[in-house]
């Protein structure tokens, strides 16, 4: 196996069918690229010439040879990325010998395991298989997602729910609340909504507002992004939601602040339009004539299972409960460069 830089046209070229995050996109990783500090390095691993492997890293260099790797960077609301991976082989032998091979070569490469450099990586819950990287001395870690599946109609699925749930879901569509899809100035009402909230409780919402429109206008021209808001019948804000689309799942990005209208749960109205939609656009009952990249999804990603108090909620969905890694550099000498890569990444 040989690895190589990519273009970003060539490694929009490699991508897969299936398999990848929002954020492996070309789109996505061109606005990170333009936000986040360092280069940008994309590594793609071949057989002969065809890809079997990709990982996106953001590098960034410091004095006296430091360096800081990641995938994703700190501080832009990205929940997973890092490596993605195309064995040629059914068998499970060879599967492992080219992610072993991959691994290898890509932590050369960058020099990764070098006592000056910090890497990390937050991976999909599609990479299954990060045992390389613990066999060459870095720490993994598990976390958590709910991925909801929603390949079946969506009577069937409100009928998973819980009955908590579907009571809410039930009260909202009684009540005066419209949920409607908005463009761009929708998500900056969404955005700010959320920075609001987020001041109320002293913290801040981390990603910037350019940062977020840029995205999103990137992320337009292969639809893969919606924006629902929720108002009162005499349009008043109560709340919305931006959601992100790969071509296998979508993902509860940004917003959500917890809102109530006369006893009414606005999220829950939120998210059950939004997977009600992906749903009839998997069965052909959605209203477009052109869902995609909808029309693959089948998964939604409620992104994080890993805070007990916001568990509670999401638990309700009845969503299957996903693991994904965390791999970061071994040692002491790193607990202070990864407590504060940790507050950055947490701060949204």
């Amino acid at each position: 196996m040989r690895v190589e830089r990519l273009t970003m046209e060539e490694w929009a070229a490699a991508l897969p069918a299936s398999g990848f995050e929002v954020f492996h996109t070309a789109p996505a990783l061109s606005v990170l690229a333009e936000h986040a500090a360092g280069d940008l390095y994309l590594l793609g691993g071949f057989n002969g010439d065809r890809p079997v492997a990709l990982v996106p890293l953001f590098v960034r260099r410091g004095p006296a040879g430091t360096a800081m790797i990641s995938s994703p960077p700190p501080g832009f609301n990205v929940p997973h990325l890092g490596p993605i991976a195309m064995p040629q082989s059914p068998k499970r032998r060879k599967r492992e010998k080219q992610n072993g091979e991959f691994t290898e070569k890509v932590v050369e490469a960058i020099d990764a395991d070098d006592s000056r450099t910090l890497f990390r990586t937050v991976c999909a819950p599609t990479y299954g298989d990060p045992r390389p990287f613990r066999w060459a001395g870095f720490d993994v870690d598990a976390a958590f997602t709910y991925r909801l599946a929603v390949g079946d109609a969506p009577d069937d699925l409100l009928t998973s729910f819980s009955k908590s749930l579907r009571r809410e879901i039930r009260d909202g569509d009684e009540s005066d609340i419209v949920v409607s899809q908005g463009d761009i100035e929708a998500a900056e009402a969404v955005y700010w909504h959320t920075a609001a909230r987020y001041a109320e409780q002293n913290e801040e919402i981390g990603s910037s507002w350019e940062y977020v429109r840029n995205l999103l206008e990137a992320l337009d021209a292969e639809g893969r992004y919606r924006v629902y808001t929720a108002e009162t019948d005499d349009g008043r804000f109560l709340g919305g939601i931006i959601v992100l689309y790969s071509n296998d799942c979508a993902y509860y990005w940004l917003g959500g602040a917890r809102a109530v209208h006369d006893g009414v749960s606005v999220n829950s109205l939120l998210h059950w339009h939004i997977v009600r939609d992906v749903a009839e656009a998997g069965t052909g009952e959605g209203e477009n004539e052109d869902d995609a990249p909808l029309d693959s999804v089948d998964r939604y990603d409620l992104v994080g299972a890993n805070t007990e108090r916001l568990c509670r909620y999401k638990a309700k969905f009845g969503a299957d409960l996903c693991h994904y890694y965390t791999i970061e550099s071994a040692g002491p000498q790193m607990t202070l460069a990864k407590t504060a890569y940790e507050r950055l990444s947490a701060m949204l």
